[in-house]
């Protein structure tokens, strides 16, 4: 059955806060777990005019396995391709701490100004099984460290929840707009 961004589960599900059991074998089963992450995605960015999709853990489509989907163009909405990630993990942190805006499927209509290093070793497996190292830099890192934080059952918010600054929302035009921490945050009970 198709995933739609129906499936995708948000704050304060406390799946979203459990670790992700690690793949043993690429089963037909996951190949059908990344082709629900990405329709999943997908469906959820034809939703929004202003927003890309451009990644996803298993864990928010309620499915406690270390699988990540990261789109192949992250700057071209009409290419809707994705690479499957199993058991990614981060070897090495590099490079500075940029902080930067993020946004999150699984946080409904908030965003976040979070320090991420702005380079990283990843070591995980394909969907055909092979082992795959690479480095990622800048916004690419950036995607890397917060999908595999979902795998550690950390999200975003957990990174920035005593700064107050660092909090915004999307306005009807696409810009970002800072939200009032003790208004909308800090007792938001859907964040935490």
């Amino acid at each position: 059955m198709n995933k739609t961004k129906d499936d995708i589960i948000t704050l304060p599900n406390q799946h979203l806060r459990e670790r992700s059991q690690k793949v043993g074998v690429i089963t037909d089963e996951i190949r059908n777990l990344v082709a629900d992450m990405e329709m999943a995605t997908l469906d959820w960015e034809d939703s929004r005019s202003h927003e890309v999709g451009v990644a996803l853990a298993a864990i928010q489509i309620d499915k406690k396995l270390r699988v990540v989907v990261l789109r192949n163009n992250f700057d071209d909405k009409s290419d809707r391709t994705f690479h499957a990630f199993i058991n990614p993990k981060i070897t090495k942190y590099e490079g500075e701490l940029v902080e930067d805006y993020e946004g999150c499927l699984s946080v409904k209509d908030i965003y976040g100004k979070v320090k991420r290093h702005s380079k990283v070793r990843i070591s995980a497996t394909n969907l055909e099984g092979k082992e795959v190292r690479l480095t990622a830099e800048d916004f690419l890192a950036r995607v890397f460290q917060h999908e595999i934080d979902h795998t550690n059952g950390i999200v975003f918010v957990d990174h920035i929840k005593d700064q107050p600054d660092a909090f915004f929302k999307l306005d009807k035009d696409g810009h970002l707009e800072k939200l009032d921490y003790d208004k909308d945050i800090r007792s938001n009970k859907n964040l935490w």
